[in-house]
């Protein structure tokens, strides 16, 4: 990130004047730059910068020891970077507001176990000094499934409860950025599915949501955007779009002639091999060229026996960048 970027983002954070800024957008949510961080003779964290937008999801992806969580830790002042900026909603993250809406799910917690779900929801929000009405902190409750268990002591809480009580605290204070980090990592299927749910009502509502997780498949649902480290540096980022690459569609075909051939080429690159035609389509493609175009095909005359969507995994993409190898095409 260039300096003049940076000049950039501090001219909209919450610490400049407030004249003449009515008309620009508002800052990212998370921007950091340049973040190094080193234990001993380790260098944990490497140069790392990147943002989320207000309203955008971003997974963040790595192998164990990565420096994901280490990234996390800075971002929200719990470790102090080696160098490097951060700004969260605008805001110095040295400045204590800068923290005040934010929510955070820590990959290791523990609460006391002789609170209940709903005592330990009412001590986090005075904690917080947050406005929070009863009514809808039973709401939060219910949002992760433990509406029943709110009178229960949390010693009695399976791993997995507890891990919907640790998600329940860290969006009761309406925050304006999530940070999850390895969110669903006692949850069962159905118990991952709420999280998924959860992650993408908070995005249709604007905020922001930073998620740390090794469920390749969960990110690949619901983020935006991925940003991939290794070795404490970032080796790759981008959309999906970006980092997954061109998309192809396989047709098999029955009674295909010169036209239909056109009509394929039309859409994309083809390539042909015996009844199957396979179809290179824009990563920037808005989801109509396949109904379209076998649309048209059937019009032609031509049998459709199968469409086949081809795209390089998420998990494929993933490992290839750690193995410095070329994605399978």
């Amino acid at each position: 990130m260039t300096s003049a970027d940076a000049a950039t983002v501090r001219g909209v954070t919450s610490d400049a004047p407030a004249d003449g800024l009515g008309g620009l957008p508002p800052s990212p949510a998370v921007w950091c730059s340049g973040l190094r961080k080193r234990y001993g003779r380790r260098t944990a964290v490497d140069d790392v910068s990147f943002t989320v937008a207000r309203g955008e999801v971003l997974g963040l992806l790595g192998p164990n020891g990565a420096g994901k969580t280490s990234v996390i830790k800075m971002l929200l002042g719990l470790v102090r970077p080696d160098a490097g900026e951060v700004l969260l909603l605008g805001r110095r993250s040295s400045d204590p507001r800068s923290r005040a809406a934010v929510g955070y799910l820590p990959e290791l917690f523990r609460y006391q176990p002789w609170l209940t779900a709903a005592e330990v929801l009412d001590l986090h929000v005075k904690l917080a000094g947050a406005e929070v009405a009863p009514a809808e902190r039973r709401e939060c409750l219910a949002l992760v499934g433990l509406a029943a268990r709110a009178g229960d002591r949390v010693g009695g809480f399976s791993k997995g409860m507890q891990q919907r009580l640790g998600l329940a605290v860290a969006l009761v204070a309406r925050p304006e950025l999530v940070v999850l980090d390895e969110p669903t990592s006692a949850l069962d299927p159905i118990g991952r599915v709420d999280v998924r749910d959860i992650v993408l009502s908070l995005k249709s509502r604007g905020v922001a949501v930073l998620l740390n997780s090794h469920l390749i498949g969960e990110v690949e649902r619901v983020c935006d955007r991925v940003v991939i480290l290794d070795e404490g540096r970032v080796a790759a980022s981008g959309t999906l779009a970006e980092l997954l690459g061109q998309r192809e569609v396989r047709l098999r075909l029955a009674g295909s002639d010169a036209r239909a051939e056109d009509r394929m080429r039309a859409a994309g690159s083809m390539a042909r091999s015996g009844d199957w035609f396979t179809v290179q389509l824009s990563s920037d493609d808005d989801g109509v060229t396949v109904p379209d175009l076998v649309r048209d095909l059937v019009a032609l005359g031509v049998r459709v026996h199968a469409v086949e969507p081809v795209r390089i995994s998420l998990e494929e993409r993933l490992l290839a960048v750690l193995r410095h190898e070329e994605p399978a095409p």
